[in-house]
């Protein structure tokens, strides 16, 4: 990685406008130095692209100022500062969610009205932190996760082209599983070593200790090896990805799926899963199961690289939907318009799914364990899907990969003659008993409802897992003597 990667572009740029004015140079004349066209390096100037280090060195020259002077990581003045911390706060998505008009920091605005912006955004960001967050909060922030991936069609550009970097430098060739010497190779590029330890706190997946550049992962017979591969690589994408380390609400919730998506961009790679999907497309024989054993990651993540890559590279608009055995949704993701329910921000997660979808019959099924197709009739038209509950993992969630009817064709079991009928959300269609049983049994039954969990998680303070610091910085300590 070089210094110009590591450094801020907008900050870079900022470096350069300043010692090209107190030089008391054009763009143009700049430009006439270094061999570059003057809208080359205004784009410079703005932090809108990011150049290679030969170049920042032909502009140092020309500049006649110190490279480290250009390379210095912080703004060079507090009028650039204020123009970055405005610019910076109107990039988050909290920011997008307040449905506000961007402010540019031009020349009209004096440093009085700069700052005073730039403390209202600070004590936004603040008051949306989530120390902060409530249950409604949570929701919101939720739908707008939620609606983003769906825009995007569930493919994410940028975490994929950091994956397809990561994987060049692990020596991954690109045929099968990718293996821990793969892993051990990716993260010494990023300056990292893994380190197993016995004694990791049960609520972290691992440690990262920048000082002594190690990442603290536990051992093998605490955390099996596929566990282990995606939360190595899910703490290494906040560190490649160039995560905050202390997001707003907003800005988490899109940080967890964009590791997510990093891991499992590793763990399957976008061009090896893609020529898999399309020679299986080209046979009628697409299913999930063969991502899974080809690249050695559990259905979930195969599950997730399908619906990723689907619709970009084979035009098939799908859904996917993590559920318990009573219908309550972990995790989804929908762009085919299949009637997932979804709360008032539109959010899926916490939902409970008809009773007559796949997702929840395949609880109920002899073969649980084995893969459930089936076609549902719905309100807004036909679907097919396919089923998975994987072993092993209590409690046990089901994994579904759906698509619209015209698009079954393309699917292994599509000849499965399971078929239901879902009216949800009318009540009618499984949220009532039958007029019949309502009267034989009115006031004559009592359920004692399991609610600890309930009730904890109404008790919760905020949505962040609580982490027991102390434990965190001893085992830190301990290591870093070896």
């Amino acid at each position: 990685m070089t210094q110009t990667q590591q450094l801020d572009p907008l900050i870079l740029g900022r470096r350069l406008r300043h010692h090209r004015r107190e030089r008391g140079l054009t763009l143009d004349e700049l430009g006439a130095a270094v061999h570059r066209p003057a809208p080359y390096l205004s784009l410079l100037e703005n932090g809108k692209k990011q150049p290679r280090l030969n170049l920042v060195v032909e502009i140092a020259a020309a500049l006649e100022v110190d490279l480290a002077e250009l390379l210095d990581p912080n703004p060079p003045n507090r009028r650039d500062a204020l123009e970055i911390a405005l610019l910076r706060s109107q990039e988050t998505p909290f920011f997008d969610s307040l449905h506000l008009p961007t402010v540019k920091p031009s020349a009209k605005l004096d440093n009085e009205t700069l700052t005073h912006l730039v403390g209202l955004h600070e004590a936004l960001r603040e008051r949306s932190n989530l120390s902060s967050a409530g249950s409604e909060d949570v929701r919101r922030a939720n739908g707008e996760v939620t609606f983003w991936l769906a825009e995007h069609d569930g493919y994410l550009e940028q975490v994929e082209t950091e994956a397809r970097n990561a994987l060049a430098s692990s020596g991954y060739s690109g045929e099968g599983p990718f293996s821990s010497r793969n892993l051990l190779d990716l993260s010494a590029s990023a300056g990292f070593e893994l380190h197993p330890v016995e004694d990791m706190p049960s609520f972290a997946r691992s440690i990262i200790d920048l000082d002594h550049h190690r990442v603290y992962i536990a051992q093998r017979d605490a955390l099996r090896t596929r566990q282990a591969r995606k939360a190595v690589l899910q703490t290494l994408a906040g560190f490649l990805l160039g995560h905050e380390t202390d997001p707003d609400l907003d800005t988490f919730l899109r940080q967890r799926v964009e590791t997510a998506y990093f891991a499992a961009a590793v763990l399957a790679p976008e061009d090896a899963v893609v020529a898999r999907l399309s020679g299986a497309k080209d046979n009628h024989d697409i299913d999930v199961e063969d991502v899974k054993e080809l690249f050695y990651v559990s259905y979930e993540m195969a599950a997730w690289r399908m619906v990723n890559l689907a619709t970009r590279h084979l035009g098939i608009r799908t859904h996917l939907i993590v559920n318990d055995a009573m219908g309550t949704v972990v995790k989804a993701y929908a762009n085919d318009e299949v009637p997932i329910p979804r709360d008032g921000h539109g959010g899926m997660e916490t939902q409970r799914l008809c009773r007559r979808w796949g997702a929840r019959i395949t609880f109920d099924s002899p073969e649980r364990y084995g893969t459930h197709h089936q076609y549902t009739d719905t309100p807004e038209g036909t679907f097919f899907c396919t089923t998975h509950v994987e072993a092993g993992r209590e409690p046990g969630h089901a994994v579904t990969v759906g698509v619209p009817f015209v698009e079954a064709r393309w699917f292994r079991g599509r000849d499965t003659e399971n078929r239901e009928s879902s009216t949800c959300p009318d009540p009618g269609c499984c949220r009532t008993a039958s007029p019949d049983l309502q009267r034989k049994w009115s006031d004559k039954v009592i359920v004692s409802a399991r609610s600890q969990s309930r009730i904890l998680g109404l008790l919760a303070p905020d949505p962040y897992p609580e982490l027991d610091m102390p434990e965190v910085l001893d085992l830190v300590e301990t290591h870093s003597q070896g």
